[in-house]
């Protein structure tokens, strides 16, 4: 399922009467089954991006489209966009309610036409693709549960209507370290079985590691995109490397400043080794 924006802004006005300009002429297209992430600084448009994608605002100017079709023309059926596309806000563990996390994780397969076992069978899929056991996890309240596994339940609610385009917002936000990587896992999981998956995340090393494409705002602006390694690279040479550098590129250049110089195509810990690797063995790395 493919999405085209083209020329789209927006703006709201604060309190005072001042407008803001949140997004400014963005344009881009995402490939059906592309792992994408959205980067750039806490206000530079990313959550606005993706409430516009999601058909939750209007553009102030341009178009979206999904598979050809205007989400913002009189007459698009939206009920269709909220099948075809799942969204995951920050922090969605706060929007649990029901009684049980079965009940919860079933609530969006209400409307679904689907018969009572097909949804317990979907409940289960999406819980057990979170990593949970459905037998032990099906009867217990959603609000006993730690953080983590109510946030795996959240998205689990999500999931269970088998979307093609998965929408997260600062998913990994407030996980350690195995948490993050247990949730990039399982969104590499679904992209590998054919999800289009949007990401917008501060996580450059979680970026870098797995998306295939990279989008970057500045001040509401698209101000690069393409292959995420590309994008990571060129970044480097930005204001100096101060935006958008990886952990693994800062260590590579304090390498360099020591008179280690290695590859230039170092973006992830794993290239860091690899070049560290050539290096040790007498390879060269640049």
């Amino acid at each position: 399922m493919a999405i085209k924006v083209e020329n789209l802004s927006y703006s709201y006005e604060q309190p005072t009467g001042e407008k803001i300009e949140a997004l400014k002429d963005v344009s881009f297209s995402i490939a059906a089954g592309d792992f994408v992430g959205i980067m750039g600084h806490t206000g530079c448009g990313k959550t606005t991006l993706i409430q516009l994608l999601a058909g939750l605002r209007l553009p102030a100017g341009g178009r979206i489209s999904v598979d050809g079709e205007d989400i913002n023309a009189k007459g698009y059926d939206r009920s269709s966009l909220r099948q075809k596309m799942g969204v995951v806000f920050q922090y969605p563990e706060y929007q649990l309610f029901a009684t049980t996390v079965e009940k919860d994780v079933a609530f969006g397969l209400k409307y679904s036409g689907l018969s009572r076992q097909e949804v317990i069978a979907r409940v289960q899929w999406a819980l057990e693709t979170m990593g949970f056991d459905f037998e032990k996890i099906r009867d217990q309240s959603p609000l006993a549960l730690s953080g983590g596994e109510k946030r795996r339940v959240a998205i689990a609610g999500v999931i269970a209507r088998k979307p093609e385009i998965l929408i997260f917002d600062e998913p990994i936000a407030g996980l350690d370290p195995y948490g993050r990587e247990n949730f990039m896992r399982f969104a590499a999981g679904m992209n590998q079985a054919g999800t289009t998956i949007i990401m917008a995340s501060h996580n450059m090393e979680a970026l870098a590691g797995y998306t295939r494409n990279l989008l970057v705002l500045e001040e509401g602006r698209l101000i690069d995109s393409g292959p995420t390694r590309e994008v990571f690279l060129r970044l480097e040479q930005r204001k100096n490397g101060v935006f958008g550098r990886t952990k693994a590129q800062k260590i590579a250049a304090l390498l360099a400043a020591g008179n280690l110089a290695l590859s230039p195509a170092v973006v992830t810990y794993d290239d860091l080794l690899s070049a560290l690797k050539r290096e040790l063995a007498g390879g060269g790395g640049g």
